[in-house]
């Protein structure tokens, strides 16, 4: 029961919510206002041009909403002036029909906020087909109308956004630290659980897609809002917080370990791996919490527990050590004390985050150059030549706007032979539900439907129990707001609110509630079922064909990524920004790549073709990043040694296995190979630096000399993570490879 109060506490103190109330108000305040000054039939007007210009308003820079918000109010007036002036006239409303749905849908291809812009042309579309005006003054006033309503809730954001200025920033930060924290406990089950690892790597996919989404979101929103005048002390809190996200990310990333090594290494003794499992999983914890306490503003928890477990950490390797003796023991001494030094980072930043959330005064401050940030910035480029390049059958936007066009059209066909009562409503559900992927819009026509089941079984219980149109017009206006509340978190949910709603409003026009019930819910089943039929049937678009130009992109920013980190090395002063930002790029591109391997998963089994080869590939190229990013982290965090000619040698090979990946996918010439005994012979030089190292350590113990210091052990932590890593890289691209061949062979050139 607590846990359960505990959510809806933050459910009412989230964003989201704070949005619903946002609408809640832009449709409230015009029908009270009018209503009282005797203009009551022009507030459904005003109403719908607020309803229909929301979904532009999303967290991010505020000047990109703005700018989303006003192109929205433009499109939808247009978009509703034209089918108002279409609808006496078939033949020009079927024409018109479909080209507002091709070229309003195709926007999309400008990115997520120009997608949602494209959203609400296609809404202002199928509700123009509810509106009864015929005259050119009706249809121009309620146009007028409707561009009122828009910069009408466009004010009420601006105002909700001044009381309340860092709320989105906030519920963005305490959502990506629930993400991180639940990705550490993932990876705290990774080091055990070895008959269940491609479940939880799978499960990892998800969790690092939705944390660079959060990254990203939160880059737009706090880095483009700083003003020349410098930062205040709140903007401030949250951009170290979000710099610490980003760095506790990166060192998950960073030790994504060779767990077959570590099964070797450790067989029947994997209970001294316990401590440091136990300590990921309190530190996943307590991110978990701290996202929580983000939104709530209580107390920081005592760290006391992090500080035990990480020194539990620590005895184990102390534990191994003496179990095991030296120098059979030192191998996997070292694994765990690398691990142990990561943790040991992340719990640093964790405590960070805790002084910021905390308001200690002397907490850290960020030193970020303006034009050091404004590289991190992923900006979208509006440029025309972007929408005559999606003009091809290639284009998976394109298809989808053919798609989605074909499925409108058929649906007012259906509906005008038919004479469906409502046929918007029937084209209301295609344009909702229908996405590019397969996968998406089923499982969407899957909650709608059952959302609107159980909203039309609600309805029916309320109608039953009472016709009083007071409680109906309540329950119509709360619904809505809890409907758009919870829309992106539990689409299922917000379906039944929206039938909730509909169904009363419509109920206040018509007496026979039980009717519009009905057509309800028999055009939302017939609006799905187009939907998933028509993504099934008509230009199929599976996620096994549309993976080419992303895989691509993946390996090119894995390729950059590894030669950013060879510059480090050499020179870690000069080289960090370059390097930080490649790490950025290859990262939002494997977030990518999985995701389209999430989609995948989603088609129906038929069309996955090669999944497993499509999973190895995926699996490879993010195990390549976190072995790229666990050497450049050590460089980062430690004094090291000048990259050796070897190691300059194996990033050649590695660098080059790379290219020949991409070579391979693009039908281009294969890069000329580098010779491979040289490379196995400077592989066998780096590991021979580690032996010597390991062998000078064994004779000081046989002298006596037991005590190790800093500068011994940091070189064999460098010599051993160097040799192993770039050994393990070498043979990850190699695989890599072979893999790229066989995609090319069996998907590529089929194509």
């Amino acid at each position: 029961m607590k846990e359960k109060i505990k959510q809806l506490e933050l459910f009412l103190k989230s964003s989201n919510f704070d949005r619903g109330i946002r609408l809640g108000v832009a449709i409230a305040v015009p029908f009270a206002l009018l209503y009282f000054l005797g203009y009551f039939e022009y507030a459904p007007a005003v109403v719908v041009g607020a309803v229909l210009n929301t979904p532009g308003d999303i967290p991010g820079s505020t000047k990109r909403k703005v700018n989303a918000i006003l192109i929205s109010i433009g499109f939808t007036m247009v978009i509703t002036a034209i089918l108002l002036f279409s609808k006496p006239f078939l033949p020009l409303l079927i024409l018109v029909l479909t080209i507002i749905s091709f070229v309003v849908s195709l926007i999309s291809v400008y990115g997520f906020r120009a997608s949602l812009v494209s959203f609400s042309g296609l809404l202002a579309m199928v509700i123009a087909f509810a509106v009864q005006k015929t005259t050119t003054h009706d249809i121009l006033v309620h146009v007028g109308l409707m561009g009122i309503g828009g910069l009408w809730y466009l004010v009420v954001s601006f105002v909700f956004q001044k009381i309340a200025p860092k709320k989105d920033q906030n519920q963005l930060l305490s959502d990506t630290l629930l993400f991180i924290g639940e990705y550490l406990k993932l990876r705290a089950k990774l080091l055990t659980k070895k008959t269940k690892r491609d479940e939880l790597l799978k499960q990892t996919f998800v969790l690092q897609n939705k944390i660079n989404e959060k990254h990203e979101t939160l880059r737009e929103s706090l880095l483009t809002a700083r003003k020349r005048s410098g930062r205040s002390r709140y903007e401030e809190k949250q951009l170290l917080i979000f710099v610490s996200s980003i760095k506790i990310f990166e060192l998950i990333e960073a030790k994504y370990l060779d767990y077959k090594m570590i099964d070797v290494i450790f067989g029947e003794r994997k209970e001294f791996l316990k401590a440091s499992k136990k300590l990921n999983k309190i530190m996943g914890n307590h991110l978990i919490h701290l996202s929580e306490l983000l939104i709530q503003n209580d107390k920081i928890p005592n760290k006391e527990i992090l500080l035990k477990a990480l020194s539990k950490a620590n005895e184990s390797i102390t534990n191994y050590i003496e179990t095991v003796k030296l120098p059979e023991a030192r191998e996997g001494a070292l694994v765990l004390k690398n691990l142990y030094d990561y943790q040991e980072q992340l719990l640093q930043e964790i405590r960070i985050i805790r002084r910021v959330m905390a308001n200690v005064h002397d907490a850290s401050k960020v030193s970020l150059k303006r034009q050091d940030s404004s590289q991190f910035l992923t900006l979208q480029e509006y440029r025309l030549n972007i929408l005559t390049q999606n003009f091809s059958l290639d284009s998976t936007m394109f298809r989808h706007s053919l798609r989605l066009t074909i499925a409108i059209v058929f649906g007012y066909l259906l509906g005008f032979l038919f004479d469906i009562q409502n046929t918007y409503w029937i084209l209301l559900t295609i344009i909702v539900i229908m996405r590019p992927s397969y996968g998406l819009t089923k499982e969407r026509s899957k909650d709608r439907i059952i959302g609107t089941l159980i909203g039309a079984f609600i309805a029916v219980g309320i109608v039953l129990i009472t016709q009083n149109v007071i409680v109906y017009a309540v329950l119509a206006f709360v619904s809505l707001i809890l409907a758009f509340s919870l829309i992106q978190q539990n689409y299922k949910s917000a379906a039944a609110l929206i039938t909730i709603s509909i169904i009363f409003v419509y109920s206040l026009m018509n007496p026979d509630a039980f009717e519009v019930i009905q057509y309800r819910v028999i055009d939302t089943i017939i609006g799905a079922s187009i939907a998933v039929v028509a993504n099934y049937l008509v230009l199929p678009s599976w996620e096994a064909n549309n993976l080419k130009k992303i895989l691509l992109n993946a390996l090119k920013m894995n390729k950059k990524y590894l030669l950013a980190t060879q510059e480090l090395y050499q020179n870690p002063a000069i080289h960090k920004l370059s390097y930080n930002l490649a790490r950025k790029d290859a990262f939002l591109a494997i977030s990518n790549l999985n995701a389209s391997f999430q989609r995948l998963t989603q088609d129906p089994k038929s069309k996955q073709k090669e999944f497993q080869l499509i999973y190895e590939i995926v699996t490879l190229n993010q195990t390549m990043i976190s072995a790229i990013a666990s050497i450049g982290n050590f460089i980062i965090n430690h004094q090291t040694t000048p990259a050796s000619d070897d190691f300059n040698l194996l990033i050649s090979k590695i660098s080059n296995n790379l290219q020949v990946s991409c070579d391979i996918i693009e039908h281009t010439e294969i890069n000329k190979k580098i010779a491979e005994e040289t490379v196995e012979d400077a592989k066998d030089k780096l590991l021979e630096k580690y032996q010597q190292l390991s062998n000078l350590r064994d004779e000081n113990i046989r002298k006596g000399n037991t005590e190790l210091d800093t500068e011994t052990l940091h070189g064999l932590q460098e010599a051993y993570l160097i040799a192993n890593h770039i050994s393990w890289l070498k043979s990850l691209s190699e695989s890599l490879k072979k893999a790229t061949d066989r995609y090319r062979f069996t998907i590529v050139d089929e194509q």
